[in-house]
Parts: structure tokens; C-alpha cells; sequence
């Protein structure tokens, strides 16, 4: 037989078996009986088999796939809260004869070339990804059924894996204790939601890990997770390009066919659709307004509290020509929070404080932002009024409790909100933002600005700022005003350039949050434009609060013990201001300049600011400022039942009873970490080498020493702690000069230190000196092998958990 028509028979055999394959049924026959709910992708239920099938009416069309989490953990260590949203994945069906394929392709490599060769060339070059395959079950002319039930089952979320990262244990999908809901199995025009309660298992739980807290049963856990298809935005959004300089989240890929001298990666915002309906107006109305809906399940006064907060970003918008463009609504009944048009606002609980997120729905593609989606923690809230116990002292009998706690607690629920929606309009964090004269932004981590009033007591009055910030306008202004395309470039660059000439601009979350970073402006928690200044008058409302600590930080009838609950807040209250002080040791200003901006570049911190940070910083070291009153102490039983120590409580090695010293030592040891931190003792040496003047490593090593080992002896309880905060300044310094990943100099310049240190202690005869001359003396005949004594740490002052990007 010729070839030409070999090749014709085994076409037609193949056809002959690719259609004796496929279903004979129809779509209305195979679903006859099943519970039909039509939308994105009419879904049909087999309630008797457990079965969901879905039908396809459109192929090699994009849609997002996005996994979510509706019923978390509780605990905020593994980080699988209620609500969090997985990625975004731009897919599409594919048929191929019997079988339905989920194609993800490959968004970090495109083409915007105009030829389809050159298109083809990108796209075979790189891999795309094949998520699922589903066998055809009927079909009516180009619409077919799949069986999606394997799919919707399966851990999209990855539980089992963030369960074996976070050391939980080996956990299994248990699909006999595994069902699709119907409940949330919902349909809308624009998204098709799926969702399952799925059941985790182990025959080994790991013993007294954190599964236990917050599950009955540790040997299985349940949970449930959802899947939603969705519909990517209809043409006519203009992305906008991404500047280093305004603050948003970025959307990146390559453009593998840019002309040569344009850059290959592309980078745009993340941010909603907004448009004028009188583009040509100063101030238009919007051709749709971005509406935020709060949920129900969040309590008044908090649920009102969260809607004024988002609502601040009205007067942004405003600023960025538009009028009545952003709203805020608690959620109206009939509504659901699961349809994807809703940007949503929502309460969640958990074991532990933690972190509330502001997260969003993106089209990979453009970086339009389809649905914001903010994750607020019911915990932060009880916090605050824990700081505001601590502070006022409040339970006096005869007296009301003051009506500032609550305040206090509203006023940073309205900023949390408004900072978590920022974040879903595409805003990034703005760390520097607390050091600016005209006005903070509420993309920055705001610690509560204390006062004292003119009887020198604690006022609460000013802790939280009021409405949106300054900074906020000019991010809201570059990445939603319109401007005709001929000139957005230039206009966008004029927006950035006069916030810069007002002393704004825009430094984030790589800057400020390692402690050895650099910025003497970019931290969290922090207040004031002087890190330094700011720090001495902290420690002075410190010093005043503690004076004035009693029972009386407590309710009637609670345990004594729990005491120490309210005082940690309060002893730890320099915490987050001391670091920012210490980033002006060795510290470099900068911005995120681009060549001809004008911008600054770089600049060491001057000698004068530096010395002063770091006599501010060292302070805190004082056995006077660490040692608790006797007063104080006579109030601190150990913890009766039912009231178990946590990591929220001081450290103790003195058994049940409280341990003072092992406070003190737990507090110095935040400061000492800031010190003797590694890339900031190299900044040191470098530029001191660069600019004489300016403080040098053997500078700091000095001044530390002085007022520790070299410092008046104490007395009593102050003499305990001057000892132990010597002990831990000693093996902080030695683990320095033993740190192989830092610069040869700093470890030659700590070695020699400590020999000189190790001199001058050979010949006292108290037990803590002798027992650090022999310590030195181990580190310097073995450095290679020392090892350091593990600190003794401090309760967390941040939320805990996750704190990537909040």
C-alpha cells in the first residue's frame, strides 16, 4: 500500500477509536437528577455518589484558578488561617480527543512582538505547566461534561506540606474522611467556587507541638479549602508601570522580545480598574466606584471602628481627582462574600495574637486587581488594651475605668483597617514613613505615640494618627490618576518628584525589617524623625509608667499572677524604639533614586547622630532602668492553675517563681543583638576607614564595656542584674568574633577585645569575672569551636507568626 495512503487508514483508525471512546450520553442525560447550579461553570452534584461534575462550554480561553482557605488552623506558627488566599494561576481547559487537560501556561516568559513566529519562539522556549486531567463524560456539541470530583478533593492549598515545614508532623490526605460541601459550593456569573472539607492524618503526632493547642485530635486534622475559577478581567484596563520609588507591589515577567536597549524585564502596579466618567475633569465621579463590604461576624463598636478606618481612603482618591470613588459597607444581607465582585473585609480568630493581612485577587497578566480581600486578627485589638493597662494602671477602686483604653483600641482598629485595605488597593508598606514632618502613612507599622500631660501622668490621647496620610495621597495619586498616555510618563515622574521635594519618599519592608539594616529612617514600631531623641523620651514615659505600675494594671479578682502579663508590655516598651536608634550606628541614608532624579543616593549617618544613638541605645543596658522595684515584685506569685506560663510571659530559670533578673537579662539581650549585630560592625570599620570621624567598631566595643564590665558596682537585686546583663554582653561579643560569616577584621578587632577584657578580669576574685576570664580564654584558644550560649528571649512584641508582608 503507498504511503499516502497508509497514512490515510491509520487516520481514520485513529478517529475510529478516539470516537468509540468518547460518551454516548448526553450533558441533560448524564446529569438527569443531580442538583444543577448554573454560572462561570455550571456545576451538577451526584449527592448520592459524592460526585461534582462541571461543564465546560469554553476551551483555550485563559481563566484564574486560585486555591483559599475558609476554615484555617487557628494558630498563627503554622500560618494556615481562615481566609488566606493561595496564588493566582492563569490556566485554561485544552481537549485533546477523550481527555481534558488544565494548562497553566508559562506567564514569566511573553512576547510583545506583533509577528506570530516570534511569539511561537518565546512560548516554545519555555515549559508550561499541566495541573489536571479529566476524562470527557458526555458532551452536547462543543459543551462537555467532566467528572471534577478528584480534583476539588485533592490538598490544593498544600496543608500537608505547610504542616511538614512548620515541624508539625507527617500529615496524609485522608479521602475516606474527605467530602465535598455543598454549603459554599456556589455559582456566580463571574466565578465558580468549589469548596471541601478535607481531614489531615498522622499514627504519630508530634508530642506537645502546636497542633494541639487548637485541635481536639491531633492524629487528624480537619479543615477546609476552597477552589475558585474565575473569570479575568474584559479588555480596556491600562496597566501602569511599576517605579521603585511609589510604592506598590510589583508584577514582573520578561519580555523575551523587547528591542535590544529596552529592558527585557517588565515590570507593572498591582491595582484596580478606576476610570473617570469625565476624563477631561479636574474631579469626575467613577464609571464604577471600588465598594469594600465588612463582615457581619466582626463585633460593634470594632465592626463600625473597621468601617471609618477603610473609609479614610476616600480622601486619597479625592486627591487623585476623583469624587465618591471609594466606599466602605458592612456587608448587605442576600450578599455573599464568596462572589467575586465583593472586596471583602474580614474578622478572624485565632489561639494567638497574630497578623491581620491585606491580600488580593490579581490578573497575572496586567496586574489588575480583581478582588481585595483583607484578614483582620480579633486578638490585636486585646493587645492594645493590655499596653493601655499597663500604662494607666486603671483599676482603682471608687474611680471609672478610663474611657481612653478603648479609644486607644478603636483608634488603632481604624488605622489597621485602613493599612490592610491599603495593601489590597496594591500599596506596599512605607517604613519610613513615622520619621516624616509632614504626616505618617498608614502603610507604615505605627507604635502608639504616649504622652505626658502637664501633671506628668500617661495621656493616650495622640496614640494612633486620625485619616490618611500624606505619603498615602501620593501613592493613591501616581497609581490611579488619569492621564492622557502621550504624557503619563512625565506626569507620573512629576507626582514622585514633588513628593520628594516635600521630604516623602518611600523606603520598604528589605530596609527596615533585618536588624542590621542600614536606614536610619526605615523601621516598624517606631516614632519620630530623630530615632534618637525619640528613644530617650520613651524611656522617660517608661520610667514614669513603671513608677506609677501597681495591682491596680489588673481587674478585681483576677490572679495576682497574671500580673506580669500587663508589665510585659510596659518593661519591653523601648523595644522597637531602641532598634530604630541603633540602625544610625554605622547606619546610611538612601533612597530608591533613579539616575537623574535628583534624588539623594547615598550618605553616611554623621558622627554626631551616630554617637548620639548610640549612648541612647546603650542606656538601655542600665541595671537602674532593668531592675524591678521590691514593691513590685512582693506582687508577682507564681501562676495558679488554670493560669499555665506562655511565650507571652518573662523567662525564668528560678522555677515557678517570677525571675527578675532573667527579665533584665532577656531585655539587654535585644539590645545586644542590635550592637554586636555582624553587617553593622563591618559598616563600622568601613566607614570609619571612609570617614575618620565617624565612630569606629573599637568605639562601640568601648562604650559598651564602660557601662558594663567596667561599670560602678551595684547593690543587691541591681548588682544581680549588672552581673548577668555583663554575662550576656560578654557571649554576645564572643559569638561576634566567632561568626565565620562575617568580615576577617571584625572578628581580628573582637578577639583582640576580648584578650584585653580577659587581662583585666585575671585578677578578680568574683565569681562571674572569674568564670568570664576562663570563657574568654576558651573562645581564644578554640574560636573555630566556640559556641556561644544560647540568650535568653525575650516574650514576642510583634504579632505572632508570619510576618513577611502584612
Amino acid at each position: 500500500m503507498p504511503r499516502k495512503a497508509l497514512l490515510h487508514a491509520a487516520v481514520a483508525l485513529a478517529t475510529v477509536l478516539c470516537t468509540a471512546s468518547l460518551p454516548a450520553e448526553t450533558i441533560a442525560q448524564k446529569t438527569t437528577g443531580m442538583h444543577h447550579v448554573d454560572g462561570y461553570f455550571p456545576l451538577d452534584y451526584d449527592a448520592k455518589a459524592g460526585k461534582l461534575y462541571l461543564t465546560i462550554d469554553r476551551f483555550n480561553t485563559d481563566f484564574l484558578y486560585l486555591d483559599q482557605l475558609p476554615y484555617g488552623l487557628g494558630q498563627n506558627d503554622i500560618g494556615l488561617d481562615r481566609g488566606q488566599l493561595g496564588e493566582g494561576r492563569v490556566v485554561r481547559f485544552e481537549r485533546f480527543g477523550p481527555k481534558i487537560l488544565l494548562v497553566r501556561p508559562n506567564q514569566t516568559a511573553r512576547s510583545s512582538a506583533t509577528d506570530a513566529a516570534e511569539r511561537a519562539a518565546v512560548t516554545q522556549s519555555f515549559a508550561e505547566s499541566v495541573l489536571w486531567g479529566f476524562k470527557v463524560e458526555a458532551e452536547d456539541g462543543k459543551k462537555v461534561l467532566i467528572d471534577a470530583t478528584d480534583f476539588f478533593l485533592r490538598d490544593a492549598h498544600g496543608v500537608a506540606e505547610q504542616l511538614r515545614l512548620t515541624k508539625q508532623g507527617t500529615y496524609k490526605l485522608d479521602a475516606t474522611r474527605s467530602a465535598l460541601t455543598e454549603d459554599n459550593t456556589k455559582n456566580f456569573p463571574l466565578n465558580t467556587e468549589v469548596e471541601a472539607i478535607l481531614t489531615f492524618t498522622t499514627d504519630e503526632p508530634v508530642p506537645h507541638n502546636l497542633i494541639t493547642e487548637v485541635t481536639p485530635d491531633a492524629h487528624s486534622i480537619t479543615v477546609r479549602e476552597h477552589q475558585s475559577l474565575i473569570a479575568l478581567p474584559e479588555p480596556g484596563y491600562q496597566p501602569r508601570a511599576f517605579d521603585p520609588r511609589a510604592g506598590y507591589f510589583p508584577v514582573s515577567y520578561r519580555d523575551y522580545t523587547s528591542p535590544l536597549g529596552s529592558p527585557i524585564d517588565v515590570h507593572l502596579i498591582s491595582r484596580h480598574r478606576l476610570q473617570k466618567k469625565d476624563p477631561s475633569a479636574a474631579i469626575s465621579d467613577p464609571v464604577k466606584p471600588l465598594i469594600y463590604y465588612v463582615d457581619h461576624g466582626a463585633p460593634e463598636p470594632i465592626r463600625t471602628a473597621l468601617v471609618e478606618g477603610a473609609r479614610w481612603w476616600n480622601q486619597a482618591f479625592e486627591a487623585a481627582g476623583f469624587r465618591n470613588a471609594f466606599r466602605v459597607e458592612v456587608l448587605p444581607e442576600g450578599a455573599d462574600p464568596m462572589d467575586i465582585r465583593y472586596n471583602m473585609i474580614q474578622w478572624v480568630h485565632r489561639s494567638t495574637r497574630g497578623w491581620s493581612y491585606g491580600a488580593s485577587v490579581v490578573d497575572p497578566r496586567t496586574g489588575e486587581i480583581i478582588k481585595g480581600q483583607v484578614t483582620l486578627g480579633s486578638l490585636r485589638g486585646r493587645q492594645d488594651y493590655l499596653i493601655a493597662e499597663s500604662l494607666l494602671s486603671p483599676y482603682v477602686e471608687g474611680k471609672p475605668i478610663p474611657s481612653a483604653m478603648q479609644e486607644m483600641v478603636l483608634s488603632r482598629i481604624r488605622q489597621l483597617a485602613a493599612h490592610e485595605v491599603g495593601h489590597t488597593l496594591g500599596l506596599a508598606h512605607n517604613f519610613a514613613a513615622s520619621s516624616f514632618p509632614q504626616g505618617a502613612s498608614v502603610m507604615d507599622y505605627p507604635h502608639p505615640y504616649i504622652t505626658l500631660d502637664a501633671n506628668n501622668q500617661i495621656d493616650l490621647s495622640h496614640a494612633y494618627a486620625t485619616g490618611i496620610g500624606e505619603w498615602d495621597k501620593v501613592a493613591i495619586r501616581y497609581g490611579y490618576s488619569q492621564f492622557p498616555a502621550s504624557s503619563e510618563a512625565r506626569d507620573l515622574n512629576a507626582i514622585l518628584a514633588e513628593a520628594q521635594s516635600k521630604g516623602l519618599y518611600f523606603i520598604t519592608d528589605e530596609d527596615a525589617r533585618p536588624l542590621g539594616s542600614a536606614h536610619p529612617h526605615a523601621h516598624l514600631w517606631d516614632n519620630g524623625a530623630d530615632p534618637a531623641d525619640e528613644l530617650d523620651r520613651i524611656l522617660k514615659i517608661r520610667a514614669t509608667a513603671l513608677n506609677n505600675f501597681s495591682a491596680n494594671a489588673i481587674r478585681p479578682g483576677a490572679p495576682m499572677a497574671t500580673l506580669e502579663d500587663t508589665l510585659v508590655p510596659l518593661y519591653l516598651l523601648h523595644r522597637y524604639q531602641t532598634e530604630a536608634a541603633a540602625k544610625e550606628i554605622g547606619g546610611l541614608d538612601y533612597r530608591y533614586a533613579l539616575r537623574g532624579d535628583d534624588q539623594l543616593t547615598t550618605a553616611i549617618i554623621s558622627p554626631e547622630q551616630q554617637r548620639h544613638a548610640l549612648h541612647s541605645v546603650i542606656s538601655t543596658l542600665d541595671p537602674a532602668m532593668l531592675t524591678l522595684p521590691e514593691s513590685l515584685l512582693k506582687n508577682l506569685p507564681p501562676r495558679p492553675p488554670a493560669y499555665p506560663r506562655t511565650r507571652e510571659s518573662f523567662p525564668a530559670n528560678t522555677g515557678l517563681a517570677f525571675d527578675p533578673v532573667a527579665a533584665a537579662d532577656s531585655a539587654a539581650d535585644l539590645t545586644l543583638a542590635l550592637l554586636f549585630e555582624p553587617s553593622r560592625t563591618a559598616r563600622l570599620i568601613e566607614y570609619h576607614a571612609r570617614e575618620a570621624n565617624s565612630p569606629s567598631l573599637d568605639e562601640l566595643i568601648d562604650a559598651t564595656l564602660v557601662a558594663t564590665w567596667k561599670a560602678p558596682r551595684q547593690s543587691g537585686l541591681a548588682l544581680a542584674v549588672q552581673q548577668s546583663v555583663e554575662t550576656e554582653t560578654l557571649e554576645h561579643l564572643l559569638a561576634l568574633g566567632a561568626n565565620t560569616t562575617t568580615s576577617a577584621e571584625v572578628r581580628a578587632i573582637v578577639r583582640a577585645r576580648a584578650a584585653k577584657l580577659g587581662a583585666d578580669l585575671a585578677s578578680s576574685t568574683e565569681p562571674n569575672r572569674i568564670a568570664a576570664a576562663a570563657r574568654i580564654d576558651e573562645f581564644l584558644k578554640h574560636p573555630e569551636t566556640f559556641k556561644p550560649a544560647p540568650p535568653i528571649e525575650a516574650p514576642p512584641g510583634m504579632p505572632i507568626g508570619n510576618d513577611e508582608i502584612q
